[in-house]
């Protein structure tokens, strides 16, 4: 990092001066570390950790610098090198995998400072009379001239909103990112096992994506039948991962956008290793998988052509995901076991009561509600309430509102994501956060 800062001075300085060459014969910064004399903390609402350091640095480097001035080699040895500066250092986005973050940002507030001083080593040249005294003053003036030009070009590339970014984990692992809708039609099925005593069963399909924890969908029963046919269509949010139920199903063979019929064999359990899996029957599904569109180059299977459609994206179905991560200031008569009631077009979704927060008026969730959509809710609202239920003995749990709050969506699909705190109505001081955000199909 150091080489790339000084590579251009050094070209300036070459093309300038009565200088051939600049090369460092040393380059080691000693043993001593930085010293922090403060830090400050930002509180956001994003998944990231910002600190703003102050650090200040007097060190024991090592830096000798060979110069040559027309052909004359003299070896420069910087001293008491001092640095002041005032970093950002952002850790994001921050995951539930140690060390908690998947990258480091490090950027400047402002330009530092960088002091230090110069000494000439002695050699055979420097013996000749007036000649170490020249280059020493010459030396000296130069090289504190180009301080300000150091300074100059670590503001250049590191100043705010310029950073280095350092990554530490694979944030597609980190974070289980949705990357697109999968249709699945559960079609029919053939030659299935009999199981009931009078020759027949009760057929009925679940389906579950491998690694999520969703609720599982289900069609519907069809009584004393081993050839049922459904004809029932469900919408499944798609994750950075390939299985799907019993058999291994690569969405790379999903060609987006385009229907596939699959003719899967029924085993009896997911292990396709196991000899003793024995056949049960056959499940005829189409499959149809659409990437949301920042996600659609990332598959092999080709992708429609968004430039050749002049469908508005804003009339086109999508996935709006709800997070809350959390509610602060909040009060009731009898407050105890605080959750999250979010309301959508009638469905309810609520966060978990987590014991350990009993009677906390700063309720941390970080849950995240999914919503798979045909259409953008331009001129829709989402409902959210902050509730608290107490347990009586003998009775029945007792809900209380501690406040709630209307949000209208039309800024999410216009903008992508909103992601801010909102005051509580029918609360004196409580505030829930929101992170809302729409992909588009």
């Amino acid at each position: 990092m150091i080489r790339d800062i000084l590579h251009p001075i050094f070209d300036e300085c070459i093309r300038q001066y009565c200088i051939t060459s600049i090369e460092f014969r040393s380059l080691t910064l000693g043993s001593l570390p930085p010293n922090i004399q403060g830090v400050k903390v930002h509180e956001t609402n994003e998944k990231e950790l910002i600190i703003d350091p102050i650090v200040r640095w007097a060190g024991n480097p090592n830096i000798n610098l060979v110069v040559k001035f027309l052909f004359l080699p003299i070896t420069l040895q910087l001293l008491d090198l001092q640095i002041f500066a005032a970093p950002r250092i952002t850790l994001k986005p921050l995951v539930p995998t140690f060390p908690c973050f998947a990258s480091i940002a490090v950027s400047l507030l402002d330009k530092p400072s960088v002091d230090f001083g110069l000494k000439l080593l002695g050699g055979d040249v420097m013996a000749i009379p007036g000649l170490y005294q020249f280059i020493q003053s010459l030396g000296v003036s130069f090289f504190y001239y180009k301080q300000e030009q150091i300074r100059t070009q670590i503001a250049n590339m590191y100043l705010w909103p310029q950073n280095l970014v350092i990554p530490i984990l694979d944030e597609s692992l980190a974070i289980k990112k949705p990357v697109g809708i999968l249709y699945v039609k559960v079609v029919k099925a053939v030659q299935l096992l009999k199981k009931d005593l009078l020759g027949a069963s009760d057929p009925y399909v679940k389906l579950s994506l491998s690694g999520e924890r969703l609720t599982a969908k289900k069609t519907s029963v069809k009584m004393k039948n081993l050839n049922p046919e459904w004809n029932e269509e469900f919408r499944m949010t798609i994750g950075k991962h390939n299985n799907l139920g019993m058999q291994v199903v690569p969405l790379s063979l999903l060609v987006p956008h385009q229907k596939k019929e699959l003719t899967l064999d029924l085993m009896k359990n997911i292990s396709l290793n196991n000899n003793k899996n024995k056949y049960r029957g056959k499940l005829v599904l189409e499959l149809t998988f659409n990437p949301f569109k920042e996600d659609s180059l990332n598959y092999s299977g080709r992708h429609l052509d968004n430039s050749s459609t002049t469908t508005n994206n804003k009339e086109l179905g999508g996935l709006l995901i709800v997070t809350i991560p959390g509610a602060e200031n909040v009060e009731g008569n009898h407050h105890n076991n605080p959750y999250a009631l979010v309301t959508f077009r009638g469905e309810e979704k609520r966060t978990k009561v987590i014991k350990l927060m009993k009677k906390t008026r700063n309720p941390k969730w970080n849950e995240e509600f999914q919503f798979v959509l045909d259409e953008p809710p331009l001129k829709e609202k989402i409902h959210i309430q902050v509730m608290s239920r107490r347990t009586g003995f003998g009775f029945r749990p007792k809900q209380e509102t501690l406040g709630h709050v209307e949000i209208s969506l039309v800024d999410v699909i216009h903008n992508g994501r909103i992601n801010q705190k909102y005051h509580l109505i029918n609360s004196k001081s409580g505030f829930v956060s929101v992170d809302i955000r729409w992909k588009v199909i």
